[in-house]
């Protein structure tokens, strides 16, 4: 039997899991397919109920279900717990667990740049599903300060309940910062642009962008020709994919150069 593997959201057509975890089903011989599936929130307990039928062995969780999955999970793991995010859904002991790989998908992601960031400032926009994740993967990482800022308030008022060492700041502000992330979805179409000048910082920074297709964003391309660093999720969506697959498989796919080379051009 083929087992089932999806990721769903909405959007997910720009997705690149499947291309990613078909690679990985290929090399290591599991008998399994990946596909994306686009639904609506209306559709999340009948996924979850897929997945206790065994019509589908795992799933991953994108934009904007990552927190509206939980009620319908039996299980979270710590992380999940403790960011109240869900990226990856799989049953054990006939419970349907939800789980967050996207912690040690970004944080990997900066190891593999050669980027450590002990004692220096994080500059978050966007007060997403995947935020709580960043946050918590820049504490591990002993960053000295979290600034965020998102247009709608209220969300990141939200979020200092949860992280009360968060400095917020009015959307349109900046702060000094040694890194800024980009984790909202302005971007994923070609004409998007995050109203936020950064035309006036002293030194070279590291710009980030949690969004991978486009592979250059407005963002990373205005950040680029202002000569800062540039880096794009793509190394963030790999790794956490990796642990993703170890959920389901109990087996910690390659990332080496040949995998690299195969999701490097999309």
């Amino acid at each position: 039997m083929t087992k089932k593997y999806f990721i769903i959201g909405n959007p997910v057509s720009h997705s690149l899991s499947p291309k990613i975890h078909n690679y990985w089903f290929e090399r290591n011989n599991i008998n399994a397919v990946y596909e994306k599936k686009e639904i609506s929130e209306n559709e999340l307990k009948n996924v979850v109920n897929d997945i206790k039928n065994e019509k589908i062995h795992g799933i991953n969780v994108t934009v904007p279900y990552k927190q509206k999955i939980i009620p319908f999970l039996d299980k979270l793991s710590d992380l999940a717990k403790k960011t109240e995010s869900v990226n990856t859904v799989y049953k054990s002991d006939n419970m349907i667990v939800g789980d967050n790989t996207d912690i040690y998908g970004f944080k990997e992601s900066l190891i593999n740049q050669n980027i450590y960031l002990k004692d220096k400032i994080a500059f978050i926009i966007g007060a997403g599903g995947v935020v709580p994740s960043i946050i918590t993967a820049l504490k591990d990482l002993s960053v000295k300060e979290i600034f965020l800022t998102n247009r709608t308030f209220y969300k990141i008022e939200k979020l200092k309940i949860k992280y009360p060492e968060l400095q917020l700041l009015k959307w349109g502000e900046v702060t000094n910062f040694d890194i800024v992330i980009n984790a909202t979805s302005i971007g994923l179409k070609s004409d998007d642009k995050i109203n936020i000048d950064f035309d006036n910082l002293e030194n070279h920074k590291i710009f980030y962008d949690t969004i991978y297709n486009p592979p250059v964003t407005n963002f990373l391309s205005k950040a680029k020709s202002d000569g800062h660093r540039s880096i794009n999720g793509k190394l963030m969506l790999a790794y956490q994919a990796q642990k993703a697959f170890q959920c389901w498989n109990n087996l910690l796919p390659n990332l080496d150069k040949k995998f690299l080379d195969f999701i490097k051009d999309d």
